[in-house]
């Protein structure tokens, strides 16, 4: 068919009543809402019956480029990490996350914090072909000069450079109980930073609104977009405090979100996250900048009994951030409930995404999900729900300071107490755990590490929101 005759196309309007009416009837008499609708944690429903949408694109940052498949580098051993590395590099990894210790979601491992550490690990690789990003940690600022200091005076082209630095003090703040200096001198010191930053002209993303230490420890996915949605509000202060442009400084702001096995909220909540990101820009009276998120798989959601069932998860949640628009995704490895993941482990992960890219071309078509009536309304019902839950700590003197005073704790770990009932209750199932349990569970091999105690110096703490997968909640599935 023509494309302009496509486009001009009428279609018959549902009759939604009818359909209703039919559906109640094929239940002989039993409930819609309570049959044919399901409802996420935030009361959002999700059923089968949805008016006709208006197409509306919601993009990766550069919807012509695929996705980055980012392989983790969390392991103690620096010079297996490196050996690491190169294998997922000649592996067909186009990214790198380096997991220092002490970073939020480390999850008891993690790099040896130094510079000799990063130089080690990116001594002679492509930086000009890979993404690199550093995982949000305690001694972020520090990081930033180590990798501004390492690529000085490399032969590199700063305009193919694909990097993230991953400063969020909130996400260190909540995820560690701890900060290293006060709020007050935290706000004082930041903008100097920023100043200096882009006094070297580095390109990347500098700060960070990491939503995967709320979602790890309980949050809804208003939560997790409400308290990124708060953080983005606090960077761009900070940069006008710098005295740099909201223009010129929202591309220096990106995203990191958990991607689960829940397919369709997880691709509305990243649809969601763009369309908050462009109502906050044209808030500050900017034209719309593409927000720049990363997605990794949920460490929530996954199982230590009969581990490989985390595989399905992972390859779901990683099927649905690509869908979603992520513009780079990262797979925890199905064995990381166990220990530190092996080789295999982490070529599992690996090539779970390559065969959704590169065999499957899922990023082939921009925004899969628009146009659809049931996507479009959950988009826009969770940005609404994700806006207001911003509001909330807005009106809490910003994220930073909800944390410090526990109040956004109690909403998340609230929220992650009547999920742990309906499991329990059995509304809600884990397969290989509470459903289909195996008799006898297979041994697990994973990589001999020693797990990184949590920093306990600070100036500043709170109610710290540990990660705590929905499995652990549930009889003897601690690890």
């Amino acid at each position: 068919m023509d494309a302009a005759l496509l486009r001009k196309a009428e279609f018959p309007s549902v009759d939604m009543e009818a359909w209703r009416a039919l559906a109640e009837k094929a239940l002989r008499g039993g409930s819609f809402e309570d049959e044919l609708i399901n409802r996420s944690d935030d009361g959002v429903a999700l059923g089968p019956l949805f008016e006709p949408a208006e197409t509306r694109l919601l993009t990766r940052a550069k919807p012509n480029r695929n996705w980055s498949i980012v392989q983790r580098v969390d392991d103690p051993d620096v010079k297996r990490a490196r050996q690491q590395i190169e294998t997922d590099l000649k592996g067909g990894a186009s990214g790198l996350a380096l997991v220092f210790e002490g970073a939020p979601n480390a999850f008891g491992y993690g790099l040896p914090a130094s510079e000799e550490t990063l130089s080690t690990l990116l001594e002679g690789l492509p930086v000009n072909d890979i993404a690199l990003r550093i995982d949000v940690h305690p001694a972020s600022r520090k990081s930033m000069d180590w990798l501004v200091s390492n690529l000085t005076g490399r032969p590199i082209d700063p305009t193919k450079l694909d990097l993230s630095f991953g400063i969020d003090s909130a996400a260190v703040f909540g995820g560690t109980g701890r900060l290293r200096m006060s709020l007050e001198a935290l706000a004082a010191s930041l903008p100097q930073s920023l100043a200096h930053f882009f006094a070297m002209q580095v390109p990347g993303v500098l700060l960070e609104a990491d939503g995967r230490v709320y979602h790890n420890a309980g949050a809804t996915e208003a939560q997790e977009l409400g308290a990124m949605a708060a953080t983005a509000i606090a960077h761009l202060g900070l940069f006008e405090e710098a005295r740099q442009p909201v223009a010129h400084a929202a591309p220096h702001i990106g995203f990191a979100l958990s991607a689960t096995h829940d397919q369709y909220l997880t691709i509305a909540k990243i649809r969601a996250l763009r369309l908050i990101w462009a109502r906050l820009l044209e808030e500050c009276g900017v034209a719309p900048i593409p927000a720049h998120i990363h997605a990794e798989t949920s460490f929530r959601t996954l199982a230590t009994k009969d581990p490989e069932t985390n595989i399905l998860r992972n390859t779901v949640a990683a099927f649905s951030a690509a869908v979603g628009g992520a513009d780079s995704v990262s797979i925890l490895p199905h064995t990381i409930t166990h220990g530190l993941p092996d080789a295999f482990a982490r070529r599992l992960a690996r090539n779970t995404q390559l065969l959704l890219r590169d065999e499957s071309h899922l990023g082939f078509v921009s925004d899969p999900a628009a146009g659809s009536g049931g996507m479009e309304r959950l988009t826009d019902e969770l940005a609404e729900a994700g806006w207001e839950e911003m509001r909330k700590l807005q009106s809490e003197g910003g994220l930073l300071f909800s944390l410090r005073d526990g109040v956004f704790q109690k909403r998340v770990i609230e929220a992650r107490d009547e999920r742990a009932a309906a499991y329990r209750q059995g509304e809600q199932t884990v397969v290989g755990t509470t459903l289909h349990p195996l008799k006898e569970e297979r041994s697990v091999q994973t990589l001999s590490a020693e797990r990184q105690p949590v920093p306990e110096d600070g100036a500043v703490f709170c109610e710290r929101l540990m990660p705590l997968r929905i499995a652990e909640t549930l009889e003897g599935d601690a690890a």
